[in-house]
């Protein structure tokens, strides 16, 4: 396994890590989360991602079960957790990015992960009823009384960001690490033109999210239909309609050729073409299969194989390069 820095911090987080939602708590059963954390840790993966709002708590506490039950030392791994959606119980102060609903959100997280502390605390979204200061004053409380160890930011635009570095700023306050985006051959626009500035002067890390596109570059729906996958869980019409999509299909299914030509999967070809950025801290892994997880595992043992050539090629069937202002 490979390491790398969280942006400018001096923690380390595995090149690979694994992520709960959609899975933990709601598409798989407990034992075979059980099973896919283990073969990750084994693996060298020591970042697990997880969110208040996966499962509406549930992915947290079949997490934190597995967690104590494996009796791994508390340093060994890296943990988050997300606010901003809430649990199962909505209403009145149960969702967004207030102090109340930060605080109580960090420790209703901690609860159910059963540890001391989070390394990773992710505002979720932003909060346009929430201002950005009340935020930012809520995460250092937490910082200082040792609740979690960084804060960041998912899915928060550039400006939005740099806000909360600026309010951090003015009253010498710790600011955000990490972002949290989509990024994927799909979707590229954030971390390769939105957030450049913010690499260079802040050295912002990211945890990217989605990197097979919601299983669109796993190869699975170019070679078969959508039968036993998470785009037929109930509720998950939206993502269905956006995946599949006609145009992008064509495009998977080329870049399948070249996954092909190269002898890997697609899936490890579209891995592996994350992990060429710079600027990707950590690919967050999804999965539902061990032998899925297994194989995306080996993800790295792909980079030599990624040639200037072979990036020319990506990008001649995928055309989805964001268009950079000349200066």
């Amino acid at each position: 396994m490979e390491y790398r820095r969280l942006g400018k911090s001096g923690l380390q987080l595995s090149a690979l890590s694994l992520g709960s939602w959609l899975t933990f708590g709601h598409q798989i059963s407990d034992q075979t989360a059980d099973e896919l954390m283990g073969i990750a840790y084994d693996a060298g993966v020591n970042f697990f991602d997880n969110a208040e709002g996966y499962a509406a708590g549930k992915s947290e506490l079949v997490m934190g079960k597995i967690i104590k039950s494996k009796k791994w030392e508390r340093e060994s791994f890296v943990l988050s957790s997300k606010v901003f959606f809430g649990t199962e119980n909505k209403g009145p102060n149960r969702m967004g990015l207030s102090r109340k609903h930060v605080i109580e959100g960090c420790n209703g997280a901690l609860q159910r992960l059963q540890v001391d502390y989070l390394d990773l605390y992710f505002c979720h979204r932003p909060d346009k009823n929430t201002p950005i200061e009340e935020t930012v004053w809520a995460m250092n409380t937490l910082l200082q009384q040792g609740k979690i160890l960084y804060w960041g930011t998912s899915e928060w635009s550039a400006s939005e960001i740099m806000e909360a570095i600026s309010v951090a700023k003015q009253y010498h306050l710790i600011g955000p690490t990490m972002e949290q985006p989509q990024y994927n051959l799909l979707e590229r626009n954030k971390m390769e033109k939105e957030y450049l500035l913010l690499f260079k002067e802040y050295g912002l890390g990211t945890t990217i999210w989605s990197p097979l596109a919601s299983g669109l570059l796993s190869g699975k729906y170019t070679k078969a239909g959508t039968k036993d996958t998470r785009l037929e869980l109930k509720g998950m019409e939206w993502l269905k309609d956006a995946v599949l999509n006609e145009e992008k299909l064509k495009k998977a299914e080329k870049l399948q050729g070249l996954a092909d030509q190269l002898n890997v999967s697609l899936a490890k070809l579209s891995l592996a073409w994350c992990l060429k950025n710079p600027n990707v801290s950590t690919v967050i892994l999804g999965a539902s299969k061990t032998a899925q997880l297994k194989e995306n595992l080996t993800t790295l043992e792909v980079l030599p194989l990624l040639t200037e050539q072979v990036m020319t090629d990506i990008e001649d069937i995928m055309q989805t390069k964001p268009h950079l202002p000349e200066f």
